[in-house]
């Protein structure tokens, strides 16, 4: 199953989505121009951290260094995302091999998470269909009804401290390192050859700059990209007025246009988050490479009718934990009275 197969064989086929169409082919002069400006820097800035942690000067330098690669690495991440739905390079071979380096960087599997990813595309806003790349979200009536242990765990994983401080750790470091139970040999060789990869650099580390060096720049940069990355995610598919239906009812075309947001940032941080917060596009035509979104989003009119999020508006989300399927709508715990 690819990504466009499980948005578009429900779509309905309305003029204004075939003008999506164009977009979606994949610009291998783009693609190269980004992979210069974007893992070049982020090499150079790696340098940069050695040279602080070997020169001895205080942390804090290092890990201020360490920040701005982070941003770079989310931006890694998403020509990674891209390469997942065969959309960066021209040519499938290419993704899927730069697609593999790219998840090494990133802590992340490109088999094991295309296929996760392929599966919240096509289950995206479908309360029917939870549980598979998303943000784990009860509905008010999951949670008056759930255990009282069930209730406690959610409220913990909902907690900001755990889902955007613990579980960055959790989730890229840690749990990636597995393949689920239910995955296919190409996944779990994809979690085993990242792994390995992962493994051989960090002996590499230890045999150039040493073991300590090494943990005292990787962890700091992985984990703030992580916290990044996942904060992208969540406001992608968590503010007030998100659509989500039960699948009889379910629409891709809405689940795109209204129950994935456009996540309107600073220019600077639209361009390290590779135009993702152009999201509801994504959702419409997942072929779209990140270096066309802006560009679709100028001609078509139609995609411009959503209402932007801004990102002092998206802070105010943060409470947000359950769908009120009576008012359509997210809302916070403290809305919701239990027995």
């Amino acid at each position: 199953m690819t990504t466009t197969d499980a948005v578009g064989s429900r779509a309905p086929q309305a003029p204004w989505l075939r003008a999506l169409r164009p977009y979606g082919r994949a610009d291998a002069r783009k693609a190269v121009t980004q992979m210069a400006n974007t893992l070049l820097p982020y090499i150079a800035l790696w340098a940069v951290m050695i040279a602080t942690v070997q020169a001895g000067l205080p942390y804090v330098v290092t890990l201020l260094v360490a920040i701005v690669a982070a941003g770079f690495l989310v931006r890694i991440f998403i020509f990674f995302h891209d390469c997942c739905h065969g959309s960066f390079l021209p040519s499938r071979r290419a993704n899927r091999i730069f697609g593999y380096l790219t998840g090494i960087l990133t802590f992340t599997p490109f088999e094991q998470w295309r296929y996760s990813h392929a599966t919240h595309h096509a289950t995206a806003a479908n309360l029917d269909r939870r549980g598979t790349g998303d943000v784990w979200t009860m509905t008010v009536e999951e949670y008056r009804t759930a255990p009282w242990s069930k209730r406690v765990a959610y409220r913990v994983f909902r907690h900001p401290l755990v889902m955007f401080g613990l579980g960055p750790l959790l989730s890229f470091v840690i749990s990636q390192r597995f393949a689920p139970k239910e995955a296919n040999r190409r996944a779990r060789y994809s979690v085993a050859f990242t792994n390995v990869s992962l493994l051989l650099i960090l002996v590499l580390g230890w045999a150039t700059i040493g073991l300590r060096a090494y943990l005292m720049i990787q962890l700091p940069v992985i984990l703030v990209a992580a916290m990044m990355g996942i904060w992208l995610f969540y406001i992608q598919h968590q503010y007030p007025e998100v659509y989500w239906a039960r699948d009889e009812a379910w629409d891709p075309v809405r689940a795109a246009m209204e129950g994935s947001s456009y996540y309107r940032l600073p220019r600077w941080l639209q361009w390290i988050s590779g135009n993702i917060g152009l999201h509801h596009i994504h959702h419409l035509r997942p072929t779209i490479p990140n270096y066309n979104l802006q560009a679709c989003y100028d001609a078509v009119p139609e995609v411009q009718t959503v209402k932007p999020l801004t990102l002092s508006a998206s802070l105010q989300c943060l409470g947000l934990a359950l769908y009120d399927e009576d008012h359509r709508r997210l809302v916070r715990f403290r809305d919701v009275r239990t027995d």
